[in-house]
């Protein structure tokens, strides 16, 4: 009996993600991440203190490799400081997560990240009302604020965005209030909501101003009309509106639950809403609150780049969300529509399609081993996976008549295709049509914990690993582990792209010795 040397069994909660990693990152690796910081002068001098390395150690303690953290990280810094996210925080957060909340934020802070947050502070309006002898009503769902209750609210929101602000200092954080001037509205319905207004212009300038000068933005939701008239405008609109201004790579609503959940209460892991958004919507369980989040994120994510996602997610677990491939709330995207090929004549762009299997593996013959492995193709029965821009492409073979299983050709994914969780939306697709898989990925892959992650289990040889799913313990796993620990990937013979080019390597490799050993062996000949 051959020993799986390692064996990971995934709990799943969605189609895209995975129970946290088992391997942790040794906070060692603290000295060589590439944190960036702020051009402001006071970033550098304070980038070695304590509340800098405790926030490192504490993201690196909730990922599951070095990888993910550097790969996030340049993601996040590649766009402008004020795309990086705007971040939506409800006032039940402000009083019963202040701590996690502001922890969460310091950590972004210390590697570079300002977020833009905005925030409110309903449920302590609502006490505040009670309080003082004023029963809250809504009309549709919306506030409806009389001068008094506009009083109390404003009153309130001050005082809430100065309590986060000073926390967020405590923790060493610089934070700039920012109460006033930011968002323009009309009236809402006079008539029927008061004073409730509808954003018409977002001034981005008190925002960049506080980002360049090294603080967080905190803002309230709170909006003025041209005339200096304060109107209430709910903080989920409000951070729709500065999304839809800034376009952030990142739309986070915070939320007590931590994401959104299922018919069968479990949590949502991932929404791909060119996937999946009739369908999701078409079940029973989504309706009140999940449907009308849903259709509200569709509708803004609708106006932004396909880069921009949203994630409804607990404070606590806002590094996990950022930061891991796994994640931790419901991640929700436009994502790509994913596309499928039965023969090599389905490919409108057979030149792109040769130039997707190369990418990444431009060794000795790449392209001539790429056109027999095509014409190969012709005689076998497969399915091909890919979005429309081909960011990720995997090729499945159907079961040879002694086996049960299915062999993942190839799988070839740009760093974009991790990112935007392209990779994921294929896996999921290929999971619902085949049953069990194998498949094999050389040792030092840098994405090898996400492959662990979709693997009922693994075995290593050498420098390549062997992972599968659905295939259950007895004869046929035992001659599967059999083969593998005889002759690695080989063993798949001619249906893996990846051995073709390893063997294409070598022969070209060996063809190129033997040219210089006989040139060698010529030239001492003629001397």
């Amino acid at each position: 009996m051959f020993s799986v040397r390692a064996v990971r069994v995934a709990v799943r909660a969605g189609s895209r993600r995975v129970s946290p990693r088992v391997a942790r990152v040794s906070p060692a690796i603290a000295t060589t991440l590439p944190l960036r910081t702020s051009r402001a002068a006071y970033s550098s001098a304070r980038s070695n203190d304590s509340t800098t390395r405790a926030a490192v150690i504490q993201v690196l303690n909730n990922v599951g490799s070095k990888r993910e953290v550097q790969q996030y990280l340049s993601h996040f810094s590649s766009v402008s400081q004020q795309q990086f996210a705007v971040i939506k925080v409800g006032g039940a957060i402000l009083t019963d997560y202040l701590d996690e909340l502001c922890s969460s934020l310091a950590f972004l802070y210390h590697v570079g990240l300002f977020p833009i947050i905005v925030h409110g502070a309903g449920p302590q309006l609502n006490k505040l009302l009670e309080e003082a002898g004023v029963e809250p009503e809504f009309e549709e769902g919306i506030r409806i604020t009389d001068g008094k209750t506009l009083g109390i609210a404003r009153r309130l929101f001050l005082a809430e965005n100065l309590k986060l602000v000073q926390r967020l200092e405590e923790m060493g954080v610089r934070a700039r209030p920012i109460t006033s001037s930011v968002f323009t509205a009309d009236y809402l319905d006079k008539e029927k909501w008061k004073f409730v207004g509808k954003i018409t212009e977002v001034n981005k300038e008190p925002i960049q101003t506080a980002i360049e000068n090294g603080y967080l933005p905190i803002l309230t939701s709170m909006a003025e009309t041209k005339e200096g008239q304060v109107l209430n405008v709910n903080a989920d609109v409000a951070a729709g509106e500065l999304a839809r201004e800034f376009e952030p790579l990142k739309v986070v609503y915070l939320s007590e639950k931590g994401g959104l959940f299922d018919g069968n209460a479990q949590k949502i892991s991932a929404i791909n809403l060119d996937e999946e958004y009739e369908n999701i919507m078409s079940q029973p369980w989504c309706k009140y609150g999940t449907r009308l989040k849903i259709r509200e994120i569709k509708e803004l994510l609708d106006t932004l780049p396909r880069s921009s996602s949203v994630a409804i997610i607990h404070p606590g677990d806002l590094q996990k969300e950022l930061f891991t491939d796994s994640g931790a709330g419901t991640l929700i995207r436009r994502g790509d529509k994913l596309m499928t090929a039965e023969s090599v004549a389905d490919f409108s762009d057979l030149a792109k399609l040769k130039d997707v299997l190369v990418r990444d593996r431009e060794v000795r013959d790449a392209r001539a081993t790429v056109d027999r492995y095509l014409d190969f193709l012709q005689g076998r029965k497969f399915k091909a996976y890919f979005d429309e821009p081909m960011k990720a492409l995997a090729v499945v073979l159907d079961p040879a008549p002694d086996q049960s299983y299915s062999t993942l050709a190839t799988l070839t994914i740009t760093k974009s295709g991790w990112l935007t969780n392209v990779a994921d939306n294929i896996f999921a697709a290929i999971k619902k049509e085949y049953p069990s898989l194998v498949w094999t990925v050389k040792a030092d892959d840098e994405n090898l914990t996400w492959f662990f992650d979709k693997a009922d289990g693994s075995i290593v040889r050498g420098n390549d690993v062997m992972f599968w799913y659905g295939i259950e313990p007895g004869e046929e796993l035992n001659n599967l582990m059999r083969e593998f620990t005889l002759h690695g990937r080989a063993m798949l013979g001619d249906s893996n792209l990846e051995s073709r080019l390893h063997r294409a390597a070598q022969i070209a490799s060996e063809n190129l010795r033997a040219h210089f050993a006989s040139g060698s062996v010529a030239n001492q000949a003629r001397g």
